[in-house]
């Protein structure tokens, strides 16, 4: 345990957490000024382990659009996409992104280069159509990766079995396809050894990232995973394979461990533990937030912390002796553990109420993304009728400002607190019977 001052170690990783994401966004930038092109790639299966190999910078559109509306310009993104052609219904990520493009590239953080190629999965159903947009734009290679999913509801296969080694296989070849592709862009062979180096540094991220979220478990919680976890979720995406990413995360495992040990809540008054289901409202990111803490609630986990982390909340750790096989069983876990964790959510949330000690859930559909969003009503209902737990929906966006209504969302939040507030106290007298 660190023997630093709190002051010194106390908000730690949200500090360096931006100073990452800010030098992260000027290597992009640099890249863009050089005239060189990016690996884009998603949240979901992002083969960073592999273009890292390759000293591929990697560009994440998600991240780069939920930026515009964390920075309140996505607005002007969402409209000229839309001048351009793009519908208002469909992924604002999308919109944002395909204006980032028109544009050359200029975005809030800084330029952003074009690609050289698009790797992505199946993971969510729009990623085939954005990266065929880019396709078109550029004629850059595009590599899909299919993962099959999970064959019921929420339930892995895993090693030993035939089924999953049978799957294991059909994603290694596809991996083995992808290092071809990026050996005839970069014009230069894989290095199995800088694979299995930057597999090692994605190994100590995983492990501190399971580590992370478990933690947030003690009473009261370490942090935000809403608003902090934002941030990790920012640099275990781009910073995945690297040392710096493996360093920052073990130090802010230290960070948590420190606020465990001295009792240190992510809230000065900690009265209602809540689990965050969906994508958060970033056009008005920091308010939307406090609608829950000016009522002493907190965000102690989140399914967003799952789907969004690239596979890292499983913890799973690549053998290096044999690391194409490894990647490919690592990549099936986590992209399978992600679409699960979207489609099944009512599966993660009950074990999540059980570990965390949840007084309320809050589902948060959003027009944008059809993906995460689809089926969140029945799986609120489904939950509610295997044991009882208050909830609260509401309904925003992720990126248009336009849909977001603060004053209604805000009345629904004081309703739910209000409720739980009130079974607080009848529990209270009932128990003094």
């Amino acid at each position: 345990m660190s023997n630093q001052p709190t002051q010194e170690i106390v908000g730690r990783g949200n500090n360096d957490g931006a100073r990452l994401f800010r030098e992260w966004f000027a290597e992009l930038n640099d890249t863009a000024e050089k005239g060189e092109g990016a690996a884009y790639v998603f949240v979901m299966g992002s083969f960073n382990e592999v273009l890292k190999a390759f000293d591929l910078p990697v560009v994440f559109p998600e991240i780069n659009s939920l930026q515009t509306a964390v920075r309140r310009v996505a607005h002007e993104y969402l409209e000229q996409a839309e001048d351009y052609g793009y519908s208002p219904d469909i992924c604002g990520y999308v919109k944002a992104d395909i204006a980032t493009q028109l544009r050359g590239g200029q975005h809030p953080m800084g330029r952003i280069p074009k690609p050289r190629l698009a790797v992505l999965t199946n993971a969510c159903n729009t990623y085939l159509k954005w990266a065929e947009a880019w396709e078109r734009m550029y004629q850059m290679p595009m590599v899909t990766l299919d993962i099959p999913g999970t064959r019921t509801a929420g339930g892995q296969t895993w090693k030993g079995c035939s089924d999953f080694e049978n799957d294991r296989l059909y994603v290694q070849k596809q991996i083995e396809e992808l290092i071809t592709v990026c050996e005839k862009v970069t014009g230069k062979k894989l290095d199995i050894d800088k694979l299995r180096d930057v597999m090692g540094h994605a190994n100590g991220m995983s492990k501190s990232w399971k580590e992370l979220l478990e933690l947030n478990a003690h009473r009261p919680s370490v942090f935000n995973a809403l608003t902090d976890g934002t941030i990790y979720l920012g640099v275990a995406n781009g910073f995945r394979g690297e040392q710096a990413g493996a360093e920052y995360f073990a130090n802010l495992v230290e960070e948590m461990k420190y606020k465990v040990a001295n009792n240190i809540g992510t809230l000065t008054e900690e009265e209602y533990r809540l689990c965050f289901v969906g994508v958060p409202c970033y056009p008005i990111f920091r308010r939307f937030n406090e609608m829950f803490s000016e009522w002493k609630g907190t965000f102690v986990h989140s399914t967003y912390l799952w789907f969004a982390s690239g596979g890292s909340n499983k913890g799973f750790e690549y053998d290096l002796n044999d690391p194409i096989a490894s990647l490919a069983e690592g990549t099936l876990v986590s992209v399978r553990d992600a679409m699960d964790s979207m489609f099944h959510q009512d599966v993660v949330i009950e074990n999540m109420c059980k570990d965390f000690d949840l007084d309320g859930i809050v589902y948060h559909p959003i027009k944008s993304c059809r993906t995460v969003s689809t089926g969140l009503a029945d799986a609120r209902r489904a939950l509610s009728d295997r044991f009882e737990m208050p909830s609260l929906f509401i309904e925003s966006d992720m990126m248009d400002k336009r849909v977001v209504a603060e004053a209604q969302l805000k009345n629904r939040a004081d309703a739910f607190f209000e409720g739980l507030a009130s079974r607080r106290l009848q529990a209270a007298a009932a128990a003094a019977k």
